[in-house]
C-alpha cells in the first residue's frame, strides 16, 4: 500500500511538471505573426474613415464629418498599445506600421480638417486660402521631421492634430481672426521645442492626462452629436480638456519633476 501511494505521488507530480512546462513554453511564432498582421489590419481601417470623412466633408455633412473623425482618432489611440505589445516589426515587418499610420494620420489629422475649415465659410476669402496653404504645407514637413519625439515619448512642438483644434472652432465659431491667429501660431508651435504630451505615452502626469483625453474625446462626440449647438455643455467641456492637452507638456517644461 505506502508503495502504490508513493508511486502515484510521483505521477501526479510528473503531470503538474508536464503542465508547467507546457504553460511556459514560448507562444507558436505563428501565432505572433497572425495578431501583429491582425493589428496592420485594423490600422488600416483610419484610412477607410478618412474615406467616410470626406465623402461627408465634400457633401458638407461637417457633424457626420466629425464622426468619423472622432472615430478614427480612436481607432488611432487603440493601435500604438496594441503594435507595441505585439511587436509588429519584429513579428510581421512586411508591412509598415509606422508608414502606414503617418499616411492616415495626414488624411485624418491634416487634409480633410483643412478641407473642412476651407469649405465652412469660418474663415472667408483669402484667409481661407492661407490656412490650407499653411497647415497642409506645415504639417508635411513636420510628419517627416526626425526630431518630434522626445526622451519621455512626448511631441516636441504642436502634433498637427488640426482634426481635434477644427473641431473645437466649429463648436466655438470665433471670429475669422482669431481662428487665423491659432492657424498661424500653432504652425510656428510646430518648429519649436515647446513640448506636448502624448495622453497615452508621456508618462508624467499619465494619471491625468489619460482621463483629459478621454474626456475631450466624450465632448468631442457629443458636440457633433448635437450638431455644435451653441449652448451645449460639451463646449466647456472641451475648452476646458483642449486648454490641458495643449499646455501640459509647456508645464511640464516649467515645472521641474519630482526625484
Amino acid at each position: 500500500m505506502p508503495v502504490r501511494i508513493r508511486a502515484h505521488d510521483i505521477q501526479n507530480q510528473c503531470a503538474s511538471a508536464r503542465k508547467s512546462t507546457e504553460n511556459t513554453e514560448p507562444k507558436p511564432a505563428m501565432t505572433l505573426k497572425i495578431k501583429a498582421l491582425l493589428v496592420h489590419l485594423f490600422t488600416a481601417i483610419g484610412a477607410v474613415l478618412a474615406m467616410l470623412a470626406m465623402l461627408a466633408a465634400v457633401d458638407e455633412n461637417w457633424s457626420l464629418m466629425f464622426w468619423w473623425l472622432v472615430v478614427a482618432l480612436v481607432v488611432d489611440g487603440i493601435d500604438g498599445p496594441l503594435a507595441r505589445k505585439y511587436d509588429v516589426k519584429t513579428n510581421f515587418p512586411t508591412y509598415d506600421g509606422e508608414t502606414l499610420d503617418l499616411i492616415i494620420d495626414y488624411l485624418t489629422y491634416v487634409f480633410i480638417p483643412a478641407f473642412a475649415l476651407f469649405k465652412s465659410g469660418l474663415l472667408p476669402d483669402w484667409t481661407g486660402w492661407i490656412i490650407i496653404i499653411v497647415i497642409t504645407y506645415g504639417s508635411a514637413l513636420y510628419f517627416v521631421d526626425t526630431r518630434i519625439k522626445t526622451k519621455d515619448n512626448s511631441f516636441a512642438g504642436f502634433p498637427a492634430c488640426w482634426n481635434m483644434f477644427v473641431l473645437v472652432m466649429f463648436a466655438l465659431q470665433p471670429g475669422y481672426w482669431t481662428i487665423l491667429a491659432f492657424v498661424i501660431a500653432l504652425t510656428v508651435a510646430m518648429f519649436t521645442n515647446l513640448k506636448f504630451i502624448h495622453p497615452t505615452r508621456t508618462e508624467r502626469w499619465n494619471w491625468v492626462s489619460l482621463p483629459m483625453a478621454l474626456a475631450w474625446t466624450f465632448f468631442a462626440g457629443w458636440a457633433t452629436w448635437v450638431d455644435f449647438y451653441a449652448n451645449s455643455w460639451a463646449h466647456w467641456g472641451l475648452i476646458v480638456t483642449s486648454l490641458y492637452l495643449c499646455f501640459a507638456g509647456i508645464a511640464q517644461q516649467i515645472i521641474p519633476a519630482r526625484r
